[in-house]
């Protein structure tokens, strides 16, 4: 098994001279190019793990429905909750987000087919007769299963990040016609750098030795020199997707890799509705929470840039960056920095408006106006954490035990609270990311596949966007229908009524402790009225000289 040499470089592993890397692209301006991506995807067979997963779901019908001529795609697929992988996959074909493939090409749904499997279990759990039918007939592969949790203890992600990509390379060796292997890997892979290129950088670690380390030790010893391992990485999310890059160069030696690193993945642009999300990872979660009033204030710098890249787009640089892998087998393994800041960049200032649009299209289920604020005074974001959640949320969990019910409010916050801060490393920091082969990629593909297999951003209007994005969780994380929407403005009004009645007996109590019971301080009041009344006075007898 290869070792990670001592002094080893980003140049002896991956890196080359800007001069060969314009070449390599220019020799790839050959009569493939003519060839479109519907064109290249005819009868072939694909094989994705991450399936059930955000961007997993999202691929597969956008490669259904634009490329219908493909043979198969094959799903490995896990049973999960009392669920066999094909019911699992029953439940996510009949959800919103293949309601046009239904409507238009049903049929195209009988070429997904189920491979029962976990990336957790030896050879990743695929029986032999499936392993067989893969290897015999699989062109494209698409390795995006991973676990995309900040907090996962490291021995877990190092199984699911790097290990299976270890099995994923085993498997695709014995692939007889394979022509892509597309490892998803994630923009903060190397966050702590502030410049990333399009290359694999050194592992912080050799993760032979880690892997073999954490064999033998006990979860708390582990846990307990995690940070130390971790250095100046933020979370073992990062840190393992590193030490996949490296593996997979080292072990995939001959394999047609490509890698794409998408950054913080949000909701669909366009396609295949806008503003498409169906879960709580990444900034959905916060929106929500914001959107229901639990989230008051949150750690950022307004000014730094926030990097979210659309469902859509994330889907379209996959299939695309297959297809120039496959058609033009470029001689060094392709990397797609697949991020927006490069060329369309957003502050967060810009998401902070998800007030606003919560206002005007608010939430069913709220609980306080939304009222929310970035931050970057960790002081002020403790303090409107306590007073502005944690002890309305108090409150309400002592009228929910008082009704029989059971508190759950405190908790929730605390939970929201907990996530801000796994978040504060990515809205606190900055980085800059090259994308040139991203954009060379994007010059080879004709009028028709730039339409279809949009990765060009600079047309995303981030207001316009984020403004869909929070009406997306609203329509299809929380289900709610948008025809309702007269009773969700009307417990907004409600609620701001509440507000300013609270607002009014507490000045009012202010008034009898503080003003009334001493001298000094109605002295101080009647002398600011007096000056209130006068400046009033000047300024109706100026109006009336005029």
């Amino acid at each position: 098994m290869p070792a990670f040499a001592e002094g080893e470089t980003a140049v002896d592993i991956q890196e080359k001279p800007l001069e060969e890397e314009t070449d390599l692209w220019t020799m790839a301006t050959n009569n493939n190019a003519l060839v479109s991506i519907p064109e290249y995807f005819t009868d072939k067979s694909i094989f994705i793990t991450g399936a059930t997963g955000f961007i997993g779901k999202v691929l597969v019908e956008k490669l259904l429905r634009s490329c219908p001529t493909l043979k198969q795609i094959f799903l490995l697929v896990r049973p999960k909750a009392g669920q066999t992988a094909r019911e699992r996959l029953s439940v996510i074909t009949k959800s919103k987000l293949f309601d046009k493939i239904r409507e238009e090409s049903p049929e195209l749904l009988d070429k997904l087919v189920t491979i029962e499997g976990d990336i957790m279990e030896p050879n990743l759990g695929i029986s032999e007769e499936d392993v067989a039918r893969l290897q015999e007939e699989v062109h494209i592969v698409y390795h995006s299963a991973a676990t995309v949790r900040f907090d996962e203890k490291l021995g877990l992600s190092l199984k699911l990040n790097v290990g299976s990509v270890q099995k994923m390379i085993k498997l695709c060796q014995d692939m007889k016609n394979l022509e892509v292997f597309l490892h998803v890997s994630t923009a903060y892979a190397n966050c702590d750098r502030k410049q990333i290129e399009e290359v694999v950088y050194p592992p912080p670690m050799d993760p032979y030795k880690l892997m073999n380390a954490t064999e033998w030790m006990s979860e708390d010893m582990l846990a307990t020199i995690t940070p130390k391992i971790l250095g100046n990485r933020p979370n073992t999310y990062t840190f393992t997707k590193a030490l996949g890059e490296y593996v997979l160069l080292q072990e995939g030696g001959g394999l047609p890799i490509c890698i794409v690193r998408p950054s913080i993945v949000g909701a669909a642009w366009k396609e295949p509705m806008p503003g498409w999300i169906d879960n709580f990872n990444g900034p959905s979660g916060l929106f929500i929470a914001t959107g229901m009033g639990l989230l008051r204030s949150m750690l950022a710098d307004s000014e730094a840039v926030a990097d979210i890249s659309p469902v859509d787009y994330v889907v379209n640089t996959l299939i695309a960056a297959s297809w120039h892998t496959g058609l033009h087998r470029p001689a060094t393994t392709p990397i797609y920095n697949c991020v927006t800041s490069s060329t369309n960049p957003s502050k967060w200032q810009v998401i902070g408006n998800i007030t606003h649009y919560f206002t005007k299209t608010p939430l069913e289920m709220v609980f306080r106006r939304p009222n929310a604020a970035f931050t970057s005074n960790p002081i002020m974001h403790t303090y409107w954490n306590m007073i502005g959640s944690m002890v309305p949320a108090f409150f309400m969990d002592l009228a929910l035990q008082v009704r029989g019910q059971k508190p759950r409010m405190v908790k929730m916050c605390d939970r929201i609270y907990k996530s801000t801060k796994t978040l504060k490393y990515f809205t606190t920091h900055h980085w800059e990311w090259s994308n040139h082969n991203l954009e060379a990629m994007q010059a080879l593909m004709s009028e028709d596949d730039k339409k279809s297999f949009y990765i060009d951003v600079r047309p995303l209007d981030w207001e316009a966007y984020i403004e869909t994005y929070c009406i997306g969780t609203k329509r299809y994380v929380l289900n709610e229908d948008l025809n309702s929407l007269h009773i969700a403005r009307r417990n907004i009004r409600t609620l701001r009524n509440i507000r300013w009645m609270f607002n009014t007996v507490l000045l009012v109590l202010l008034w009898r402790v503080l003003i009334a019971r001493s001298q000094i301080a109605r002295n101080l009041w009647y002398f600011v009225t007096n000056l209130f009344f006068k400046f009033l006075r000047y300024c109706r007898a100026t109006s009336s000289t005029h």
